[in-house]
């Protein structure tokens, strides 16, 4: 396990908990006996989807994002909502809530850590088929369009830099080899 590069917890404080976001400032113990501080953002993590229709156009919602202040093109997702939740659950949710779809056949694509340096957030990414469609149904404090395209556009709208959202061009790159035929 590289036990010359752990380093371990010996204090740990809250410094904020919030809504989503739990803001934690830990001392460790370095490997070379010296200490340090961590401040990190623990995280219920989330799960992700890719919808693709049977035509192999994809769906991605777009939605305003706060905290770069810029309106984003990406897969439906969602934070998991209780301590335990089922990833896969998760993901039928957001995809149903934000889009209106429904999925017969759901793959696992990979599970990501986010922002390794200051979260310990891990987002499930999956890949949804055989889709029906239904009524979005967002939260109350959400505002998403649907935007369908076909797969190749996506991929290009990565290329470009249009897509900038880590999650989506994951789980793009991570169908691509599945999609593309």
């Amino acid at each position: 396990m590289h036990e010359d590069l752990v380093e371990k917890k010996c204090s740990s404080e809250n410094i904020f908990d919030g809504t989503l976001l739990h803001v934690c400032r830990d001392i460790v113990c370095l490997p070379n006996g010296k200490r340090a501080v961590r401040e990190w953002i623990r995280h219920p993590g989330a799960a992700a989807v890719l919808p693709v229709l049977p035509n192999g156009n994809v769906i991605l919602v777009r939605q305003y994002r706060y905290p770069i202040e810029k309106v984003t093109l990406e897969v439906p997702a969602g934070k998991l909502d209780a301590a335990g939740e089922d990833p896969l659950h998760c993901a039928c949710r957001e995809l149903s809530e934000e889009t209106g779809y429904t999925a017969e056949q759901y793959e696992k694509l990979t599970t990501i850590a986010t922002t390794v340096g200051f979260s310990n957030e891990y987002i499930h990414l999956y890949l949804a088929q055989n889709l029906s469609a239904g009524s979005q149904h967002t939260d109350e404090d959400e505002f998403v369009n649907v935007v369908e395209m076909s797969f190749s556009e996506a991929l290009g709208l990565v290329k470009t830099g249009e897509i900038i959202d880590s999650k989506t061009i994951i789980s793009l790159m991570m169908a691509a080899e599945r999609l593309i035929r």
